[in-house]
């Protein structure tokens, strides 16, 4: 099944903020791709964007190596699915992480998720990813 081009437009977006907001933490990029009335149902931080900001600072200041490793992108209509790998620092195991994000005038005006951390012993043989 093809994309849209809107699809693809809403797929750059969510990448482009991946690769200037999320991956560097970098809370001033965010402004670019995030609506400033940003509605957030993660649970760990409060909705709108000065919450994402101030989250994106702590973060940073906490993991500053932090590695997003991308492995799956979905488009639907307005919707944007990430799937990814988070290591906070070399040797972590980690984090599996599903986010959906929703898209509307070319800005990420909601978004939810879902972590699971990546047992370093697992009984399944098959990896998260």
């Amino acid at each position: 099944m093809s994309r849209t081009l809107q699809e693809e437009r809403n797929l750059k977006l969510v990448q482009d903020m991946f690769d200037h907001v999320l991956i560097p933490f970098d809370a001033d990029a965010a402004d670019r791709y995030i609506a400033a009335d940003y509605i957030q149902h993660n649970q760990l931080v409060d909705t709108g964007i000065e919450p994402l900001k101030a989250f994106l600072h702590k973060v940073r200041a906490e993991s500053p190596n932090a590695t997003h490793d991308i492995k799956r992108r979905f488009a639907d209509g307005d919707h944007v699915i990430v799937h990814y790998h988070v290591c906070r620092w070399p040797g972590d195991t980690g984090f599996a992480v599903m986010d959906i994000f929703r898209i509307a005038g070319d800005k990420i005006v909601e978004h939810w998720d879902v972590m699971q951390d990546v047992p370093a012993d697992s009984p399944n043989p098959h990896s998260p990813f």
